[in-house]
């Protein structure tokens, strides 16, 4: 008897370790969660077998989080892009900046974005071209990460020796002439914004939330140091030693900062924002445009493949004169001073705009966190929007 109780007990353990097993399986980090180091190491796999044969991805998409984001946010986009490009595409989510790193500033998350790019382009010498995709406060670090990446500044990185980069500038190119630049020595293509703040979150009902009560937004605006300089930078609240806030900075090319330089060099930008429901992020603000610009209800479409992208507005160039923007800027004291020439500036290059709707989706009032498919179980109406950003993808 003590015998069978052994072999029963010893059945059961077997079991409880079975199941601990596979637990630890099913919890295994995703590929593009690992550290570049361990990716780079690792050859391709597929059904169990290397392939020692396949061709390697040359181009390389990073998808960037936003506020209080990971990596993981771009889980389901970055399995998409495996899925319909696994030839072609090598996703990086990411790691540089999450929790609370992102509470840090625009500036320091762009630095930190920068190096990580370098690093994995350094380990990866196959790579020829790439693509950003960022989402709400991920669009700005990825802005001000492809100003430092920018051709007229390529950094001279060795990460064994050094740990940091040291930028040798090339001179400052001017927006208006037309540059074949690269960023990070790779040829760029897409550059993608999801529910990002392009003009800040100061007044003018860029937060829907707050619904444009004065008191609220001036509320919001004082208290935005809960965010760290990150929130500074949002609200427009930077102006240390007489500067212009970093974001108004961000529309020009600002020493050995190529800003709108490395924009222009892109194929494509595109901005998809929110109609309705974020309550987070306007729609103003995420698409670059004035009221009076933006689409009305009547102009919307339906489209049976898309059903949540109820509007798409091709690149256009503004008429924007030729000016000494930087001479210009100083010259700004308001509000809306400064996001007329946030929008001015930005639409010296041309934007493709997709307005997006969740309003008749049972995940509407969370919207901005649908738009790029965060959590499955509870934002997985945004599917199709990740699908069209997939579906128009330059290689």
């Amino acid at each position: 008897m003590a015998q069978v109780r052994s072999d029963a007990e010893s059945g059961n353990g077997g079991k409880q370790r079975g199941k601990r097993l596979r637990s630890r399986s099913y919890l295994r980090w995703p590929t593009f969660l690992k550290s570049s180091r361990d990716r780079a190491a690792a050859p391709p796999v597929q059904d169990g077998r290397v392939e020692e044969n396949r061709p390697l991805p040359t181009h390389l998409v990073v998808m960037v989080n936003g506020i209080v984001g990971s990596a993981a946010d771009w889980k389901y986009a970055a399995k998409q892009f495996g899925k319909r490009h696994p030839e072609n595409i090598m996703v990086h989510c990411s790691e540089s900046n999450y929790s609370t790193l992102t509470f840090h500033g625009v500036d320091v998350m762009g630095e930190r974005l920068a190096k990580e790019v370098m690093s994995i382009v350094a380990s990866k010498p196959f790579l020829q071209k790439i693509s950003f995709v960022g989402h709400s406060l991920g669009g700005l670090v990825a802005r001000y990460a492809i100003g430092i990446l920018c051709e007229s500044a390529v950094p001279k990185f060795s990460p064994e020796k050094h740990g940091t980069s040291e930028y040798h500038p090339a001179g400052v190119k001017s927006v208006d002439e037309k540059i074949d630049g690269k960023i990070a020595g790779l040829e760029p293509i897409n550059f993608i914004t999801f529910a990002t703040p392009h003009l800040g979150l100061r007044f003018h009902k860029q937060i829907p939330i707050l619904q444009g009560s004065y008191k609220l937004e001036k509320w919001a605006y004082r208290t935005c140091w809960i965010l760290g300089r990150s929130g500074k930078h949002q609200f427009l609240r930077d102006q240390d030693d007489g500067k212009l806030p970093l974001l108004v900075q961000m529309v020009n090319d600002c020493g050995n900062l190529q800003f709108m330089s490395a924009l222009q060099s892109f194929k494509r930008r595109v901005a998809y924002s929110n109609v309705c429901f974020d309550f987070i992020v306007g729609r103003k603000t995420s698409s670059i445009r004035r009221q009076h610009e933006l689409p009305k209800r009547q102009d919307f479409m339906k489209n049976s493949q898309y059903p949540h992208i109820v509007y798409v507005e091709k690149p256009t160039t503004f008429d924007t004169p030729k000016m000494d923007f930087l001479a210009t800027t100083k010259e700004l004291r308001t509000i809306n001073d400064m996001e007329d020439a946030m929008i001015d500036g930005l639409n010296r290059v041309p934007w493709e705009r997709v307005d997006v709707s969740f309003r008749g989706s049972k995940q509407r009032f969370f919207a901005h966190s649908t738009i790029q498919v965060k959590t499955y179980l509870i934002n997985s109406d945004g599917s199709d929007v990740i699908f069209h950003m997939i579906d128009n993808f330059l290689l």
